[in-house]
């Protein structure tokens, strides 16, 4: 991934902030990460960018105080401006309707943090590379 791209991370849990973080570096997804840790720093910087400069993807955490993922992600799909913008949920919820709720607002993906370090390591692998692939496709037109 070019070192000038963004991967913006939506995450109030420094714990989990910190270990996305390295598992995104450590499978060579991310150079440039932003974190932010609230829904309304989430908005700010999208707004912020104007539709210039926007990240790559948004890695969003449902379960965050005053304005939560499902929000976030509503004002993300409504904005002209990063309606297209990737974004994969990235939650300790395993709520059958977070889920359903977070694909009928439009998100790409949604997966749950397990405990396990390995696995979480593979399936943020997984949704990376998936995303490049489809990224690449689409610049070829295909």
């Amino acid at each position: 991934m070019p070192k000038n791209h963004i991967i913006l991370l939506v995450e109030d849990n420094r714990d989990d902030e910190l270990l996305t973080t390295r598992i995104l570096r450590r499978v060579s997804l991310a150079d440039n990460i932003v974190v932010a840790r609230s829904g309304q720093e989430a908005l700010e910087f999208l707004s912020a960018s104007d539709g210039n400069n926007l990240p790559l993807m948004v890695l969003l955490d449902l379960k965050m105080p005053k304005i939560n993922g499902l929000e976030v992600l509503q004002r993300i799909r409504i904005d002209p401006n990063t309606s297209q913008l990737p974004v994969i949920i990235l939650t300790s919820s395993n709520e059958e309707s977070d889920r359903q709720e977070s694909y009928r607002l439009g998100a790409d993906n949604y997966l749950v943090k397990p405990l396990e370090i390995k696995q979480f390591a593979e399936a943020v692998k997984q949704i990376g590379l998936s995303y490049l692939l489809n990224k690449a496709t689409h610049q070829q037109g295909g």
